[in-house]
């Protein structure tokens, strides 16, 4: 075992003052945690850069955010840039020596072993943080430099094939779309046989039971909140309710088939089908088409005009979509055979989508038990 800040450089150069060309500026926001990886970089002239701006970083370092260590913000420096690239100071840059091999420690960095460390030494309510110190403090551990590369290959090439399922997902969805747009023509483009939302079917929201019954939280019937809507079929719900909370609260059942579309902030327009009777909070819009229109096809229409229907949000702090601005939102209309033989495509694809997904469920799973292996 060793600490971090052992096999680490102790001292991480800063932008000169005096500097006045362009830098490649990466912002606290700039990683991705899920993907681990810097999405964005920002060019600005160093005169005109925030004050956090400070820290210079190099091709290979990993850096590791300071905030909210439990969204565990790791990512290493891949890109090279003509431009000086400088980091945040909520970052933690560390730079790896001859000991220990950077891929290696970027793993490390997170293993649940590190990111919990990192959580539990946090301090802050509202904005958590840890230090550098206590980065550079934590122990990780220190098998011969060959044996940690070889660890780092395994682990990149899980990493990879976790990548490519992820990739043939998106693929599949994408060929959805573009069937969709082969079949229909763009809905953004179409202005003629407009019917609305609220003219297709029975448009409702739902209710939350009050959670001072205790009743009310402890039954077997399915309930959504918005931020549960992000897939064609939707899975199990987080919480359920009971028979007791439909009768005596807000709360309403929805049938198997019934389109659940959020309403505000970021959920808005999130969705996803039911496949069994449930019921959702008030944040959900609950749309039960009549037989004239396939619920799956409804999906994409919406799902391919959802930027229209999120500029019409409204709101200040949060912009949302009310359940009367959604019924009058116009979409096009198709014949019921064309939009069936679209459902029986996005039937076959999901299949597809099915196996590739259950093949990703196992790399994730792998990854994580190597991970519990190699770093405790």
């Amino acid at each position: 075992m060793a600490k971090i800040g052992d096999v680490c450089a102790s001292k991480i150069d800063t932008l000169s003052a005096a500097y006045n060309g362009k830098i490649d500026y990466i912002d606290i926001s700039a990683v991705d945690n899920r993907e681990k990886k810097i999405t964005q970089t920002a060019i600005v002239l160093a005169k005109d850069a925030p004050s956090r701006a400070k820290q210079l970083v190099e091709h290979g370092d990993v850096i590791v955010s300071l905030v909210r260590p439990n969204l565990n913000a790791v990512a290493i420096i891949e890109e090279q840039s003509q431009n000086l690239q400088v980091a945040s100071t909520g970052y933690c840059v560390l730079r790896c020596n001859q000991m220990i091999y950077n891929r290696y420690l970027f793993y490390f960095c997170q293993s649940e072993t590190f990111v919990n460390s990192m959580t539990a030494q946090a301090t802050g309510a509202s904005y958590p943080a840890v230090s550098n110190s206590i980065v550079k403090n934590c122990e990780i551990p220190l098998p011969e430099r060959n044996k940690q590369k070889e660890i780092a290959d395994i682990l990149d090439k899980v990493t990879s094939l976790i990548s490519l399922r992820k990739q043939q997902l998106v693929k599949l969805d994408e060929l959805v779309k573009a069937r969709f747009v082969e079949m229909f023509g763009d809905p953004k483009d179409n202005h003629s046989n407009l019917v609305k939302i609220g003219e297709i079917g029975d448009l409702t929201s739902g209710g939350t039971p009050s959670r001072s019954n205790s009743e009310y939280f402890n039954g077997s019937i399915r309930w959504y909140s918005a931020g549960e809507l992000n897939s064609l079929y939707l899975p199990d719900s987080i919480e359920h309710i009971s028979r007791t909370a439909l009768s005596q609260s807000a709360a309403k059942l929805f049938e198997k088939g019934t389109l659940m579309i959020g309403m505000y902030d970021t959920a808005a327009f999130k969705m996803g089908i039911l496949t069994e009777q449930s019921s959702s909070n008030q944040a959900c819009a609950n749309l039960k088409p009549t037989e004239q229109y396939s619920v799956i096809w409804l999906y994409y229409l919406f799902d391919i005009m959802k930027p229209i229907f999120l500029n019409e949000r409204q709101g200040v702090r949060q912009k949302n979509l009310s359940l009367s601005k959604i019924r009058n939102f116009n979409i096009p209309s198709a014949p019921l055979a064309l939009q069936n033989q679209f459902a029986a495509f996005v039937e076959r694809v999901d299949q597809q989508k099915q196996t590739v997904q259950q093949s990703l469920e196992k790399l994730e799973l792998m990854k994580k038990a190597l991970m519990q292996e190699y770093f405790g």
